[in-house]
């Protein structure tokens, strides 16, 4: 009921964070010893560029649904960017990036309410491995935009049968429970993952494999949409969105991958480089691969094609050469378009097929960096990959990628449980027929 007591909860908690925040702690003046005005401009654009991609994400999936839950799908990724950006405030950017907890996890005291992030020092870590030319804030916002857009890409495979209400507490729990950890495993410099040797440059492990097998394990706990037990066949409700929303991800993309140098330098232009024309190759890839099963050539397949080579080049961007890029985004989407082609015809309801493209995608990057990653690149590279005779980094690799599928599969399904016994996660069966534009938010595209 709209007047329940229940319906206040969020508003009041909301209201009782912002008045939390009246009373953290000031911050100091902000550094500026060892600051360049490159590296920070850079930065701030990069910034920009990945929250970009979240609409962009929002046209991509919106075009691909139903017309009745066109405004449902888009209105999860804009959501994110609410939510997402004020836990990240309060305790989020301190479980990733906080003192580390034994390698696993961030003190959420460090940076609680975003204290001390202003006036830090250019640095993070016990030993102060990594530092910064740019402020520290910009670090923290830019992170930000990557915990933003995880949750949100999720949202594909629960398309049009997910109770928004139910979606939103999800988010909240994924971001806490998955995100925030396998960040701090991967980037913190005390992170076990980091200290493993393990490479991912701008997030095939923690953004792109978390939501891949996240979107799995909620496909198989929400089962198939009642539309798609009877028929497969649901119309794209609007192409050309599909088409603005893979241009606002592909520029956005060089934001993503390219600002992950964190600084405005030759790695950046070489992550720039090796982005764009694996998704180029990955889009091509996609289509003529269509073209020998007899199809035609699609928006729809270069489209998602594009974002397989995207999603695959991610991890590697900083650690590989521009032919390589090529290599795996054909690579890529030849293996993604084979394994979204089975979804189709198998029981399983991904509605957007984000597990064949970003979990698979990811995974596929994340084994190419260990293939491929080369110290000529990128000084950062201490072992090369299987490529160039070394076979260290690409086992490395293979252990992560079995520890992080296990961890971001089973704690996602158990935080739908929990999320389930808090809130149905499912809509009825008259919602779903209505369309959750209509049953969740009273609004139409019509």
């Amino acid at each position: 009921m709209a007047n329940s007591k229940s319906t206040w909860i969020p508003l009041l908690v909301l209201i009782g964070l912002s008045i939390l925040a009246l009373y953290t702690e000031l911050p100091g003046t902000m550094p500026t010893e060892g600051v360049d005005t490159g590296d920070t401009a850079w930065m701030l654009v990069s910034s920009g560029l990945v929250l970009l991609m979240t609409p962009g994400l929002a046209y991509f999936y919106g075009g691909m649904v139903n017309h009745k839950n066109v405004i449902s799908t888009m209105l999860q990724s804009f959501i994110a960017m609410g939510v997402i950006s004020v836990i990240w405030i309060i305790f989020g950017f301190s479980l990733a990036f906080g003192d580390s907890i034994g390698g696993f996890i961030g003190d959420p005291r460090t940076f609680f309410m975003f204290n001390h992030v202003f006036d830090h020092k250019l640095a993070l870590g016990s030993a102060d491995q990594l530092k910064f030319t740019i402020p520290f804030a910009l670090f923290a916002f830019f992170q930000m935009k990557f915990a933003v857009i995880t949750p949100a890409l999720i949202s594909g495979a629960l398309a049009e049968r997910i109770n928004f209400k139910a979606f939103v507490l999800f988010m909240i729990l994924f971001c806490v429970a998955v995100y925030a950890p396998l960040a701090h495993w991967t980037w913190h410099p005390d992170g076990f993952l980091f200290n493993l040797g393990v490479l991912d440059f701008a997030g095939g492990t923690v953004v792109h494999m978390s939501a891949g097998w996240a979107a799995l394990a909620g496909a198989l706990y929400l089962r198939r949409r009642k539309s798609h037990i009877e028929s497969n066949i649901l119309p794209p409700a609007n192409i050309p969105y599909v088409l603005l929303g893979t241009g606002l991800l592909w520029f956005g993309w060089f934001g993503f991958n390219a600002g992950s140098a964190v600084g405005a330098s030759s790695l950046a232009v070489t992550a720039f480089s090796t982005t764009h024309v694996a998704a180029a190759a990955a889009g091509l890839s996609w289509v003529l691969f269509d073209v020998t099963k007899g199809k035609k050539v699609s928006a729809l397949g270069f489209c998602i094609g594009a974002v397989v080579g995207l999603v695959a080049i991610t991890p590697a961007s900083g650690f590989v050469t521009v032919p390589v890029a090529i290599f795996i985004g054909v690579v890529a989407a030849i293996i993604s378009n084979i394994l979204a082609h089975w979804r189709l015809n198998s029981k399983l309801d991904d509605s957007l097929d984000v597990f064949p493209c970003h979990g698979v995608g990811g995974m596929v990057g994340m084994l190419m960096t260990g293939i491929f990653a080369t110290s000529a690149v990128n000084a950062a590279v201490t072992t090369n990959g299987l490529f160039y005779g070394e076979t260290g980094l690409f086992f490395k690799h293979l252990l992560a990628l079995v520890i992080v599928s296990a961890f971001a599969f089973i704690g996602s399904y158990i935080l739908l449980i929990i999320t389930n016994t808090l809130i149905p996660l499912r809509v009825t069966e008259e919602e779903e027929k209505i369309g959750l534009d209509i049953s969740q938010h009273d609004e139409s595209i019509n």
